[in-house]
């Protein structure tokens, strides 16, 4: 599709912005942001856009820098929260791309597990009410169509392991140093 022209029905707008992890890929529709991915090269977002275009049922459309209109809060939140100025994502949340258990995980998570801290599996399936399902829980984390502003780089192993993380150990690693969790790196 012409990115100059204007979806004429259900429309995702989206973007990619660098931050201090590498670039980001943003998506929204008018219900809110939909859509985060880390490391976002070139054929990253090939591989994505299609299935995410299909799932939506929506028309893509890519604004020009500084121009995005569904995406310019979430634009500024992020440059916001890596300059160190925001500790709570403030955003509409279009959650149609997570259903069910990981669903309920992820909003407890948003809901409970704020800047500078960190929360382990075990802890967050007892939260959501489903003690137990520490490993279910890892699988909701994997399946965050919102990480970073679904802070999902909080969740760590039970016994204080650093855990898995999607965007990879090292992405997780700086973003919990720069809410000081964990000492920043060396070099």
């Amino acid at each position: 599709m012409d990115t100059t022209e204007r979806p004429r029905g259900p429309h995702l707008e989206w973007t990619v912005v660098a931050s201090d992890i590498g670039p980001l890929l943003l998506a929204a529709t008018p219900e809110g942001l939909v859509r985060v991915e880390f490391h976002a090269g070139p054929d990253r977002i090939d591989r994505m856009m299609g299935p995410l275009v299909s799932r939506l049922g929506a028309d893509a459309r890519r604004p020009a820098p500084g121009e995005e209109v569904l995406l310019a809060e979430p634009v500024r939140q992020l440059a916001a929260y890596f300059a160190g100025a925001l500790r709570r994502f403030d955003l509409p949340l279009d959650w149609r791309l997570s259903s069910g258990f990981n669903r309920q995980v992820l909003q407890e998570l948003d809901r409970s597990v704020p800047y500078g801290s960190v929360v382990g599996y075990g802890e967050l399936a007892a939260r959501a009410g489903q003690p137990g399902a520490a490993q279910a829980v890892g699988n909701a984390m994997g399946s965050n169509p919102l990480p970073l502003v679904v802070p999902c780089h909080r969740v760590v192993e039970n016994d204080g392991g650093i855990g898995g993380f999607g965007g990879g150990l090292e992405t997780k690693r700086q973003l919990l140093a720069l809410e000081g969790v964990l000492p920043q790196p060396l070099f």
